[in-house]
């Protein structure tokens, strides 16, 4: 089974490591090992501007570049940032198998900055004909690790990108727990998914 190199896209503290490094535990496969360190202090402390994405591809890249003996290099982050040629991200792989299920797509994110992004990386993917869009849900950073917070600001947003016709919506952001609701669109955990399919792929 699969062993995963994966990379924080900001400069996170110790307890907020040891926060992810939990989730990816709870959320992987029986036989999959997700190896997850912090991006430096290199690395921005939020994404909040173009330069913060482009000091995080920078980071995760060069994090990348030292990593030896795994079997697939993925950042922990729904952006892709710092992905190394002949590798799929988290987002590129959710997306993928989403449309090939014959979903219409749409996200959520915390931030505009990270909005644009998501879409141009959709876009990038070649999938503009089924993505419907992103809303914002407007949350500062501390939101990432309440997901109470989180999951309320969400809840309002897949209702309307479920009138837009979307049926599948990706959480924006991979450090997110995010609840599952009734009657609306599905709601897709982009690490639960990408861990999935990998193991499935191995």
């Amino acid at each position: 089974m699969p062993r995963i190199f994966s990379v924080t896209p900001i400069h996170v503290d110790p307890d907020e490591l040891d926060r992810r490094r939990h989730r990816y535990n709870e959320l992987a496969p029986a036989g999959v090992t997700v190896e997850l360190v912090d991006a430096g202090p290199s690395a921005p402390l939020q994404l909040a501007s173009d330069a913060d994405l482009q000091a995080s591809e920078k980071a995760v890249a060069a994090a990348f570049a030292d990593a030896e003996g795994y079997d697939f290099l993925m950042p922990d982050c729904v952006l892709d940032p710092g992905v190394p040629e002949g590798e799929r991200g988290m987002l590129q792989i959710v997306v993928e198998q989403l449309v090939a299920d014959g979903h219409r797509v749409a996200a959520v994110t915390r931030n505009q900055v990270i909005a644009d992004e998501l879409t141009r990386k959709v876009s990038e993917y070649g999938h503009d004909d089924t993505f419907l869009g992103v809303a914002v849900l407007d949350l500062d950073l501390a939101a990432v690790a309440d997901g109470a917070r989180w999951n309320t600001a969400m809840r309002s947003a897949l209702d309307d990108l479920g009138a837009r016709g979307a049926t599948a919506v990706i959480n924006g952001c991979s450090a997110v727990d995010v609840d599952q609701t009734e009657g609306g669109p599905l709601v897709v955990d982009p690490v639960a998914d990408a861990l999935r399919l990998l193991a499935e792929k191995a």
